[in-house]
């Protein structure tokens, strides 16, 4: 059966950027709700038992059909958010440094160039969905719970999520401000270490 994580910091260590009440409801509400319903899917498909979150999402062919829907929806939600979580640090912003900085600055020309394209990314997920920073260094999005694992492809770097659960109590429907506010707090040394993974 999968678990809610336990959160490496307090839900109030984000003070201006995100909210204790965002980050309670988000984490012990909403994404216990993905946990809750994707063990409920496994109870009706055992044969399932066993399988990583990872073998799950990224085999959506290979789970039955009368519970594929459940399992690609809150079994997505559980992933994402699983490393959504990581992406955060109350010692998080500034920019990263180390191999992974210096990859973005040739890339998109400086730090600033990319958070502007993955900002605009961010801010062109029509709905509800992520932007993720992949391992090759372009940014993708996904709508819903999907991740780039569903169509076949790496786990992300760095993800941010854009449904409106995430931020609405602090920013309404002010998405640029929640992105502008998220800067403050990525952790960068998880995305560094992913990278050195990845590479």
């Amino acid at each position: 059966m999968f678990t809610l994580p336990d959160l490496d910091y307090s839900y109030d260590v984000f003070g201006k950027y995100i909210s204790k009440d965002i980050m309670e409801l988000h984490h012990s509400k909403h994404h216990q709700t993905y946990v809750d319903k994707l063990n409920g899917a496994i109870e009706q498909a055992p044969e399932l038992a066993g399988e990583s979150l990872e073998e799950l999402i990224s085999n959506l062919d290979n789970v039955p059909e009368a519970v594929r829907g459940v399992v690609r929806n809150h079994g997505g939600g559980h992933y994402n958010h699983s490393l959504f979580w990581k992406f955060m640090s109350p010692d998080g912003g500034t920019e990263p440094g180390g191999t992974l900085g210096d990859a973005l600055k040739a890339k998109y020309g400086d730090f600033q160039g990319f958070m502007d394209a993955f900002g605009d990314k961010a801010l062109g997920v029509f709905g509800s969905g992520w932007v993720w920073l992949q391992p090759d260094l372009s940014i993708v999005t996904t709508p819903n719970q999907d991740s780039p694992l569903n169509s076949g492809g790496s786990a992300p770097l760095l993800g941010l999520d854009v449904w409106e659960h995430a931020y609405y109590l602090d920013y309404t429907y002010k998405r640029a401000d929640y992105i502008k506010a998220w800067w403050h707090i990525v952790n960068w040394h998880e995305a560094q270490s992913r990278y050195k993974t990845a590479s």
